[in-house]
């Protein structure tokens, strides 16, 4: 059996691609919230989720991005339910409403938790060429308040829903810049605390029957790779030509949350591409 999926590649261009349904997770039931969703890898995460059948809540700042993402997944027939929610997630108490409304309306029941906003991405591209010490002062809130601060409180509110039901899972998206200088030094700063952040929750997590991995994307084909970024890097048509779709996390994160070992994986980090190989499965365009 296949499906058919029509994306704007990079080039501007409409592609259809064929995926194989026998090859992915079915997550009809399954309670999701993907933060930070309106366009890159919150994206695709969600877009996944929701075509392999999983009810999800997507949240972003902009609310008519979130209705673009929920009218794509309707247009390519997927299977589950997409709920948009507008939350800016430098706000605590839009944060702690969020997962109010989620309680409130799925009886208390989360099944996944992917930790992805994150609002630096502009600042932190716009200072590759600056010395930290040369950086504004407040460079630290807005690097590491939207992307490992709200992450935390995020982890908290689902903690105490997936700890009540026993069971559930958490996914803190992150980077190699966690252990390899890349951007600027608060970047990789975020990184290492949030993969921290898996590490020592994880241990607690355990015993109530809740996962909690650090997944690492590649080099991903966002729409920022569009945009004046791409002038960051030499090799922006190697990211092109080989790098992975928004989907491809979606497509781990999706077999993850199936996996009924998971908690042998808890505390731990895993690329994306690695998950693939494990499981069996490819990019929309083919590759690994």
């Amino acid at each position: 059996a296949m499906y058919f999926i029509q994306y704007k590649s990079l080039l501007g261009k409409n592609k259809i691609c064929f995926l194989a349904v026998l090859n992915m997770p079915n997550l009809k039931g399954k309670v999701c919230l993907v933060t930070g969703a309106s366009r890159g890898i919150g994206k695709g995460i969600a877009l996944q989720l929701i075509t392999n059948g999983a009810t999800c809540y997507i949240t972003g700042r902009d609310i008519a991005k979130l209705e673009d993402v929920k009218a794509e997944a309707k247009h390519r027939g997927a299977e589950g339910k997409c709920i948009p929610v507008q939350c800016d997630h430098s706000k605590d108490e839009e944060i702690k409403k969020l997962f109010e409304q989620i309680s409130n309306e799925q009886n208390g029941t989360l099944d996944l938790l992917v930790n992805n906003a994150y609002s630096a991405v502009t600042f932190v591209f716009g200072y590759t060429k600056t010395n930290f010490w040369d950086q504004p002062i407040d460079s630290w809130d807005i690097v590491n308040n939207v992307g490992l601060r709200n992450h935390y409180l995020c982890t908290v509110y689902a903690s105490r829903m997936m700890v009540k039901q026993r069971q559930g899972l958490i996914i803190n998206v992150s980077s190699a810049g966690a252990v390899a200088p890349f951007l600027t030094p608060l970047y990789g700063i975020g990184k290492a605390a949030k993969d921290r952040m898996v590490a020592d929750c994880a241990t607690e997590l355990k015993k109530y029957n809740v996962g909690f991995i650090s997944l690492w994307p590649g080099p991903v084909k966002t729409e920022l790779l569009l945009g004046d970024t791409r002038k960051t890097f030499e090799s922006h048509e190697t990211i092109i030509k080989y790098g992975e779709t928004p989907e491809f996390s979606g497509m781990a994160v999706s077999h993850l949350l199936c996996d009924k070992n998971i908690l042998k994986r808890t505390g731990q980090v895993y690329l994306s591409a690695d998950i693939a190989s494990e499981y069996g499965y490819t990019d929309i365009e083919g590759q690994i």
